[in-house]
């Protein structure tokens, strides 16, 4: 829809968050990339995106791939890599992985699974080796509910364990939480168990339907609504980061909320991606999503836009991954908010936002299709309804 064909009000909207999204060139260069280096684990999580097995695949990338694997993503620029699975700590040349990442200039992250794996020498080893930050999964603030949808008994006393040994050693925490029809309700009491464990932020995580995770298990569109107002609420007064992850609709909120909190006629900048910290893992101001700034790599080696949207652009072992993300007609479909379908490509948050390009995917088969799980009406659309 052209400017001049929007109402004043949603024209301005528009000239807003254009101006916002000036910044990362996420054209040329991921700010994340997310390499899942096995897929093996000792969970059977039931909302598990890698739909991880027990044992290790044996047409995971070898050393030698991996080497020049990284030093590809080198040619991104200083993206977050993100060490992720499956569970990364199954492989034994993880560290080998890690140091040589650190050492071309990546910024490591990893995301253990709380097995015995973890245990606070390997911690140790793991920040020698290069590790800034180490994200754990906690859903729930009671190992009932926790341990339940991990399957595996004791779970929860575990994730508590390893992530005050990570603040013990020295490494950033970070808690990602699933939220699902069966712990929304739970998510206030969660605030106690972060804080404990001085984690630096809370990646509030919003269910995607693939893998394991099934559809009947997301909330509906006006509890996503309730719960982004419930973190931005919180965000104001927490002494760590909130990140809403797979759900873009969250910056929507945040731009509303702030441009009712001041005075008539003052710029409204939206800065709830700018945070720094001294690991060194900042969140960038510009918004991110699948393709759009993130890159996800398989423990095959396939090259997809994230692990919560499955669509393989091409095989590291085959075709130059920084070619792909910069080229590929998936990728570029994903950035240019032009193509997006139905209200998402009507609306004037559409590249502030976009919708979670997975959950589409997901629910519809259409990764352009409008997101699901998002309650806001676009102006035209919203006429529409009322006429």
């Amino acid at each position: 829809m052209p400017y001049d064909t929007l109402s004043p009000r949603a024209a301005g909207e528009r000239k807003l968050h254009d101006h916002h999204m000036q910044g990362a060139d996420f054209d040329q260069a991921p700010f994340t990339i997310a390499w899942e280096v096995t897929r093996a684990c000792a969970f059977a999580c039931v909302h598990c995106r890698a739909d991880a097995q027990r044992r290790r695949d044996p047409r995971e990338l070898t050393t030698g791939e991996a080497f020049r694997l990284i030093e590809r993503f080198k040619d991104f620029g200083n993206p977050i890599l993100i060490f992720t699975g499956g569970d990364p700590m199954m492989r034994r040349d993880l560290f080998d992985l890690i140091a040589y990442a650190s050492e071309v200039g990546l910024r490591c992250s990893l995301t253990p699974t709380a097995t015995a794996l973890p245990t606070e020498a390997r911690l140790h080893k793991a920040k020698a080796a290069g590790i800034r930050r180490i994200a754990l999964s906690l859903d729930a603030p009671s190992p009932q509910v926790h341990d339940g949808f991990r399957q595996v008994e004791g779970s929860w006393e575990r994730t508590m364990r390893i992530l005050h040994n990570a603040h013990a050693v020295g490494l950033s925490a970070q808690v990602n939480t699933t939220v699902t029809r069966h712990n929304i309700d739970l998510l206030p009491e969660m605030v106690h168990f972060i804080q404990e464990v001085g984690a630096v932020q809370w990646s509030v995580f919003f269910l995607v339907p693939t893998g394991r995770a099934q559809a009947a298990h997301m909330i509906s569109p006006q509890e996503h609504e309730l719960l982004f107002h419930w973190l931005y609420d919180l965000s104001k007064e927490a002494p760590f980061d909130i990140k809403a992850t797979a759900a873009p609709m969250y910056r929507r909120v945040a731009v509303e909320r702030r441009k009712a909190e001041v005075p008539a006629g003052s710029e409204v900048t939206f800065q709830g991606a700018g945070f720094q910290y001294a690991d060194g893992l900042d969140r960038p101001v510009k918004g991110v999503n699948d393709g759009k700034g993130f890159l996800f790599i398989s423990h095959l080696g396939e090259i997809m836009p994230s692990g919560f949207l499955p669509l393989a652009a091409g095989n590291v072992r085959e075709h130059d991954v920084v070619q792909v993300y910069r080229l590929h007609p998936l990728f570029r479909d994903l950035r240019d908010p032009s193509k997006l379908k139905g209200k998402c490509g009507i609306c004037v948050y559409r590249e502030l936002c976009g919708g979670q390009r997975g959950r589409a995917y997901g629910v519809t088969g259409d990764y352009l299709a409008p997101d699901p799980a998002c309650a806001y009406l676009p102006e035209a659309v919203a006429d529409e309804v009322i006429s």
